[in-house]
């Protein structure tokens, strides 16, 4: 196999990037890329007020996880270890957005801090965490940054090993190859330590194919492969002895894209560089005359690229074409383009078929709230039965918890603000979806909204209906819902961001120390609201899934992160007897495992 000449072109790679990025300096101090598009930092004009700082008693100056601190209300916080802190943080921290009481700088800041400490003190661990991260809880751009700061934090240490992997962990889709390396440019400079050069290669071997090129090698992408390709050098893969040629021609897209020509035998390439020859009048005809639909998806066009190719908008003929070759979420994302367009009512059933198709949903590997999103965004009678059961479908490892549990979902205005400007859902969103799905699959469950004030919520057949029952409640006065509606309960869920208002004591008290008490974390400030203990669990995250360690818990599972429930985490004792078995652990998990 010829192996294609790395320094080619390597001189007018590197020119050609600094007339694209200009300002991208040696060390990448005034480079663009430090604040792109991908890493915004967002201003902070919409908090209330400058958040009140973290007070430590006197003498705390390193107080032990579990110490008595103000939060960010005013209240009473407990300290986190700080293993719990990251871990949370990192599950539900979207990088370079800012949440109610943290401006993203801070917040951002305090992530690259805690993952270069443990890249160092303990990097198999961290190491699990971005893993599990990118590939689980499906957290991107944290997790990127995570696998730069530990190497950075390894190489600064002089420490050997763990680095590579942690880089080819958590790249899982073909463009982030180019985001890590933007980051990193952007960050520190284009000086590439060796294993950032090797896990990258070890990304792009794994990653790199015909349609991961037409997908993502586009003139949106600051990064494109040939400059991967140039900046890391990697070597095809001898167990696939097309790549060489593919990545030459990554390279002349990159450099000649005028004269550019698809490997010989590579038919997706070539059926779609034929598309891009035909004349611009003649292409909408190719498209919504008979076999437009399987021309399509024979040149992999995508529907992102194809109105840039027909170079007009996409009428209800050119969707019904390119439909048959979306993915769930690309429709999903597109139904009210549809309804706007015009789409025939057969082609909707067969949108409406999938989506509502539980064997797509659980394939997609969506969060729940993906669906209540849609459903928000459409508002059209035309896709709410079908949204409604992918919503369920998404929500299925929500554990049917037996005997009484109550079920407390925080509404107060810090639970208001969106974790990230992608989406028109906010936090108190997300937990009234998982407070309600877990009262509607609960053998009994007393469900309340609560803030200053609480009131009950009395769930309607569907979650989607229930939802609308909620609203605003103020403040947050955890303590006086669990005093007013606590009545005996097996257990107690409390989804909220932890940060009671005024709150001097433990917001627990009122529960007896046996029974467990779990709280699913949906912002992962610095304190929690309850010290740790046996039978008091934190968990963190995005997904449906982290549910599932309830009914483990109380089984006689010990707690854990989710890489270590093979073994009980050593850092606490755990108390294993008759009943409810708890660690006082934070955990959480974002998937099967």
């Amino acid at each position: 196999m010829t192996r294609f000449n790395r320094q080619r072109t390597k001189a007018a790679t590197r020119a050609e990037i600094q007339r694209e990025l200009p300002g991208l300096t040696r060390r990448g101090v005034s480079s663009p890329l430090a604040t792109g598009d991908l890493w915004p930092i967002p201003s902070v004009e919409h908090l209330r007020s400058a958040p009140p700082p973290v007070v430590r008693s006197a003498g705390t100056a390193k107080a032990a996880p579990g110490a008595a601190v103000t939060n960010r209300q005013g209240g009473t916080g407990h300290l986190r270890e700080p293993k719990e802190e990251l871990f949370l943080l990192a599950v539900t921290h979207l990088y370079g957005q800012e949440s109610f009481y943290e401006a993203a700088a801070e917040r951002d800041e305090r992530y690259r801090r805690l993952i270069r400490e443990h890249a160092v003190s303990d990097p198999e661990w961290t190491l699990d965490l971005l893993r599990r991260l990118r590939t689980e809880f499906r957290i991107r751009t944290a997790a990127l940054v995570g696998a730069a700061e530990f190497v950075h934090a390894r190489a600064a240490a002089g420490a050997a090993g763990h680095s590579r992997q942690a880089v080819d962990a958590v790249l899982q889709r073909p463009d982030e190859p180019g985001e890590l390396l933007e980051y990193w440019t952007g960050r520190y400079g284009r000086r590439l330590p060796q294993p950032l050069r090797r896990g990258i290669g070890d990304a792009v071997r794994r990653l790199y194919t015909g349609r991961a090129l037409l997908k993502y090698d586009t003139p949106s992408h600051r990064f494109r492969f040939g400059d991967v390709l140039e900046l890391t050098h990697p070597a095809p893969d001898p167990d696939k002895p097309w790549q060489g040629a593919l990545f030459r021609y990554a390279l002349d897209r990159r450099h000649h894209p005028d004269r550019a020509q698809p490997p010989a035998g590579e038919h997706l390439l070539s059926a779609h560089h034929a598309l891009l020859a035909v004349p611009r009048a003649d292409r909408r005809a190719l498209v919504t005359e008979p076999g437009g639909a399987q021309r399509l998806a024979d040149a992999g066009m995508t529907w992102e690229a194809l109105a840039g190719w027909l170079q007009g908008p996409l009428d209800a003929a050119v969707w019904e074409a390119v439909i048959p070759s979306m993915g769930l979420m690309a429709l999903v994302r597109n139904l009210r383009n549809f309804d706007q367009a015009g789409v025939g009512d057969e082609v909707a059933a067969r949108v409406a078929d999938r989506i509502a198709d539980g064997e797509e949903v659980r394939r997609s590997r969506q969060f729940p709230f993906r669906f209540l999103a849609a459903h928000r965004a459409t508002g059209s009678s035309r896709w709410s039965e079908a949204l409604e059961s992918a919503l369920g479908h998404s929500l299925a490892r929500v554990p049917a918890l037996p005997g009484r549990t109550l079920v407390l979902v925080d509404r107060s205005g810090s639970m208001f603000d969106r974790p990230s400007a992608r989406t028109r859902l906010n936090r108190a969103d997300t937990a009234a979806l998982f407070g309600t799905a877990l009262a509607l699959r609960a053998e009994q469950a007393d469900l309340f909204q609560f803030g200053t004030g609480n009131r009950a919520v009395e769930p309607e057949p569907s979650v989607l209906g229930t939802l609308r029952l909620f609203r605003n409640m103020g403040g947050t006065d955890t303590a006086a819902v669990v005093r007013r509606r606590y009545r005996e309960h097996d257990r107690v869920v409390v989804v909220t961001d932890e940060q009671a208002h005024q709150s001097r004591a433990d917001p627990f008290a009122s529960v007896p120390e046996d029974v467990p008490v779990y709280t699913w974390n949906l912002a992962g400030y610095a304190t929690g609201h309850t010290a740790p203990g046996p039978h008091r669990h934190t968990f963190g995250g995005l997904s449906d899934a982290s549910f599932e360690l309830i009914p483990l818990l109380e089984s006689g599972h010990p707690a854990g992160h989710p890489w270590e429930r093979s073994a009980p985490y050593t850092a606490r004792p755990v108390t294993v007897a008759p009943g409810p078995v708890s660690s006082g652990q934070a955990c959480s998990v974002g998937g099967a495992s």
